[in-house]
């Protein structure tokens, strides 16, 4: 089974306006309401692939129970911690002349609620993937990410980190199967510039050297590398196409390297698998779904 962590879900509700006014009445165009966080994206993108998994996370209030039960109707699985106080957040997507996002803060997880959440993932099996995606509230302790690291790395557990800064670097020790920074999160690491693919790759092997398995980095409309755990590097540049949404184009690259890795035990199938979903959710209002990512894959001309 794969599982999905997302500390802090939320309702993401998307708004289309034409020429936003500050100060002004504005009206819709459009609306979208869906449930949001990475670890949920990668779930929503991994159901759309074919691929089962369980969300876990905490909820509260009327807006929890509405982000459990569409994630429910999408199809995939829910183990939720229920916060009795509170509200799960509700973050505002502003799409006009320019993007702009207004997000919620959520409910205060308790020492308890935590601790609710770590006995549900004692209970993962040797071959199950655990993803750890997005930041964590400032009601919880800053190394949680690592508390979960250090419960299951002798599980024979796949895990996946999606995260920035001290985040990521503190759970390179219990060698992740796959991080995946973008090149300015990669800048911010290390304090150098990365100005070329020659300095991308040396740092994303640092990354190795410090303990990750395999380091995608995404790089927006310069396309991605990886250097996989077997010492090669695969590079791409990005499809072709309209970019008209960039929620969820990095989690769903996650969901599609995972999908092609499971599916074909080959980095570089999983590589392309990555490209081509990120790319597709890029390009559509919402989430990549499978037929999208098969017509990008043939597009680049490759199978997957």
């Amino acid at each position: 089974m794969i599982y999905t962590v997302t500390f802090n879900p939320s309702l993401d509700y998307i708004v289309s306006v034409d020429n936003f006014t500050l100060g002004k009445v504005n009206r819709t165009s459009k609306e979208l309401i869906y449930p949001g966080g990475k670890g949920i994206n990668v779930s929503l993108v991994l159901q759309n692939l074919g691929m089962e998994s369980t969300a876990l996370g905490f909820s509260a209030g009327f807006t929890g129970r509405e982000i459990e039960s569409a994630l429910k109707d999408w199809g995939c699985f829910t183990e939720f911690i229920r916060i009795p106080q509170g509200l799960s957040r509700i973050n505002l997507k502003l799409r006009s002349n320019e993007e702009s996002e207004i997000n919620g803060q959520g409910p205060e997880i308790s020492k308890e609620a935590l601790e609710a959440l770590y006995q549900k993932l004692d209970a993962m099996q040797p071959e199950d993937v655990l993803v750890l995606a997005g930041s964590i509230p400032s009601s919880m302790p800053d190394s949680s990410y690592e508390q979960i690291m250090a419960r299951v790395q002798n599980k024979n557990v796949r895990t996946v980190v999606d995260a920035t800064g001290n985040l990521l670097v503190n759970v390179l020790k219990y060698h992740p199967f796959l991080i995946k920074p973008n090149n300015h999160e990669l800048e911010e690491i290390f304090k150098v510039p990365m100005d070329s693919r020659d300095t991308i790759v040396a740092h994303a092997k640092k990354l190795q050297e410090m303990g990750a398995e395999n380091v995608l980095i995404s790089m927006a409309g310069d396309g991605a590398i990886l250097v996989s755990a077997d010492g090669e590097v695969y590079s791409s540049e990005a499809p072709k196409g309209k970019v008209v949404n960039s929620v969820g184009a990095g989690d769903s690259m996650v969901a599609g390297f995972i999908t092609g890795y499971l599916r074909s035990h080959s980095y570089e199938t999983a590589f392309h698998m990555g490209i081509c979903t990120g790319s597709a959710s890029a390009f559509s209002e919402r989430l990549a779904t499978q037929e999208e990512v098969d017509h990008i894959l043939k597009q680049m001309n490759w199978t997957a």
